[in-house]
């Protein structure tokens, strides 16, 4: 007994730890943002619901929908929980196991097979057994098939959680594009009102005299460029809308219909939160996903080790056999105990199998390495994007009211002669498109907000 306990505690394989070697535990990993020093970014820590931060009802509904009704979301939970059944389902390897057999028949015996040339008397048999079962475990198989299972499920866990974030993100960004192309939509309507002002006047001037022919087929070439792109936006902007509608689980026929007026895409003008390395390292899904793999990997090591050492099994049954008539009387009555011991002599197979689970440990650490670069390469991607994007506002605010300004003079001289109507044109064309660059810029920033907070990982804590 004492030598059963203390092979019990016995655990082959190695325990896990996330290597000292990983990419996660680097200093650059750690610490902050190289793109964080900025007035338009905070060093305060993400808040779990960033959408909030938008103040945005409608926003919040329309998350909240997502999140209850998304097809892949619910497909998530599905898998999260086939994980946890499977799990629950291994960790009975290592209870007892209890069955039962019973039987009962009214039978004519055939003398012949007892060579016996006589007609044994039709009787009523019967047979009724226990046996339970219990697998010691002494090198940890099972254990170890345990933490490996465990391990997958959380990897499932985090994978769910990871399906959460960019359900938010998702839904953000089909919110800020379809009030974005509104916002398009809005400028591309000014620009064409205001050259179809100066398409009438160019006309009167022709009439008087003042005004050339071609003056108004250029006048009028401008004026269906600018409506050519009305359409387009207007598809775009619908189909941000079907998108949106398919994030909440609603067929594209329940969009919101009242968004197709929205013109002003949610944006923060505060400064993003955005913490530092170490936090956004810890809260994105996608790495505790490939770190959970890692320890499950590192677990089935342990399980195929096992495989070089006995299997160690105690057992007991108990029951009664024989004819009703004698039902459970001494005679009938059998019982057992056992000791089963399965060894595999030939262990190149076993041998085999812990090379292939150790190169699978050292692809899952391969693995976990590059999803925590490929996390700190989004995040300062995102923020690099934001705030450059945040600087060409700045230019574009300022071109787009020059282009206005050069636009009004030049319509002042070309109404009193002193201007061609190439050049009004031309001072029309650099509005329209001094407009519609403002307006995809503003557009950018309210994107780039969004995939920063995609980045950083934030939306999957409350549950």
């Amino acid at each position: 007994m004492l030598m059963t306990a203390a092979l019990t505690a016995c655990t082959v394989g190695p325990d896990y730890k996330v290597p000292s070697s990983a990419a996660f535990n680097t200093p650059a990993a750690q610490g902050s943002f190289v793109s964080g020093n900025n007035a338009a970014l905070s060093s305060d820590q993400l808040p779990s619901q960033w959408w909030h931060m938008y103040d945005d009802p409608k926003l919040d509904a329309y998350i909240a929908q997502a999140l209850k009704a998304n097809t892949d979301l619910r497909v998530a939970q599905a898998n999260l929980e086939r994980s946890y059944a499977e799990l629950k389902s291994v960790r009975t390897e290592k209870q007892p196991s209890v069955s039962f057999n019973g039987q009962l028949e009214y039978t004519q015996e055939s003398g012949e097979q007892y060579l016996q040339p006589v007609r044994p008397p039709v009787a009523t048999d019967y047979q009724a057994g226990l046996t339970v079962g219990y697998d010691l475990d002494l090198f940890g198989g099972i254990r170890r098939g345990i933490e490996a299972s465990t391990a997958d499920s959380q990897a499932v866990l985090a994978a769910r959680d990871l399906v959460r974030v960019n359900v938010v993100a998702e839904t953000t960004r089909a919110y800020v594009d379809a009030c974005g192309y509104g916002l398009e939509l809005q400028a591309a309507k000014n620009t064409l009102a205001l050259q179809q002002q100066s398409l009438a006047l160019t006309s009167q001037l022709m009439q008087g005299g003042r005004a050339m022919d071609v003056d108004v087929t250029r006048s009028r070439q401008l004026v269906d460029q600018t409506r050519e792109s009305v359409p387009a936006l207007q598809a775009a902007q619908r189909n941000a809308l079907y998108r949106l509608a398919t994030l909440m689980g609603k067929p594209p026929a329940d969009y919101a219909a009242d968004l197709e007026q929205c013109t002003a895409p949610p944006r923060l003008t505060r400064p993003l939160p955005i913490g530092d390395g170490t936090a956004m390292l810890k809260r994105r899904p996608d790495i505790r996903e490939a770190e959970r793999q890692l320890a499950a990997a590192t677990a089935n090591i342990g399980v195929a080790t096992a495989a070089l050492y006995p299997d160690v099994a105690i057992g007991a049954s108990a029951g009664s056999a024989g004819s009703a008539a004698d039902g459970f009387s001494a005679p009938t009555n059998f019982w057992g105990l056992g000791l089963v011991v399965n060894w595999q002599i030939n262990r190149n197979a076993a041998r085999a199998r812990i090379g292939a689970a150790q190169a699978t440990a050292k692809g899952a650490l391969a693995n976990f390495d590059g999803v925590v670069l490929g996390a700190l390469q989004d995040t300062e991607s995102s923020l690099n994007v934001y705030t450059h994007d945040l600087q060409r506002e700045a230019s574009a605010q300022a071109s787009r009211d020059d282009a206005a300004q050069a636009e009004q003079e030049t319509e002042r001289l070309f109404a009193g002669g002193r201007a061609t109507s190439l050049e009004l044109v031309d001072a029309q064309r650099t509005l329209a498109s001094a407009e519609l660059s403002l307006a995809q810029v503003k557009v950018a920033i309210s994107d780039d907000q969004t995939n920063v907070f995609l980045a950083l990982g934030g939306g999957w804590e409350n549950r």
